[in-house]
């Protein structure tokens, strides 16, 4: 079994343990960190030169508040290593793990001819907000996000 093999099947063993989920209830308490990965993308409106593997490695401190913070680097669109730095909100429903969060910042990345395909990149940096929803088990995430009207986006990640 490879690597990938062994921490899915520790993912879900954690993720369906009674510990991982008190532990994580206490995570929320104290706040937490969050690793993510981008598990899949969809555009709305494909084109031939877009791209859906967008590999994306995000960072960010959830407190326990609610109040986040992160950022993440991936590949755009059009193949173009892009970052993401912002502020948000999680909004944690009480009694089952399911989750709202809305995020805002600032975008780099969309250089060249594709500069133009997001909105007040001027400067080649942009402000955008995205929203999503995800769910918990545990310590294992994943999360749906809204990429503006281009695309939805379904990321993987682990708190601790």
């Amino acid at each position: 079994m490879g690597k990938s093999g062994k921490f899915t099947v520790l993912a879900a063993l954690l993720a369906g343990s009674p510990l991982a989920v008190e532990a994580a209830q206490d995570e929320n308490r104290k706040g937490f960190w969050q690793v993510q990965t981008s598990a899949y993308t969809r555009h709305f409106s494909p084109k031939p030169e877009h791209n859906n593997r967008q590999k994306l490695i995000g960072l960010e401190y959830n407190e326990a508040s609610g109040w986040l913070y992160g950022g993440a680097t991936f590949v755009n669109s059009y193949d173009q290593r892009s970052v993401y730095g912002y502020v948000g909100k999680r909004f944690e429903h009480t009694d089952y793990p399911v989750y709202i969060k809305v995020s805002g910042g600032l975008l780099y990345g969309y250089r060249g001819e594709y500069r133009d395909n997001i909105p007040l990149n001027n400067l080649g940096v942009a402000p955008v907000i995205i929203p999503g929803v995800g769910m918990h088990f545990g310590p294992v995430t994943a999360e749906v996000v809204l990429l503006g009207v281009s695309a939805t986006m379904l990321n993987v990640g682990v708190r601790f």
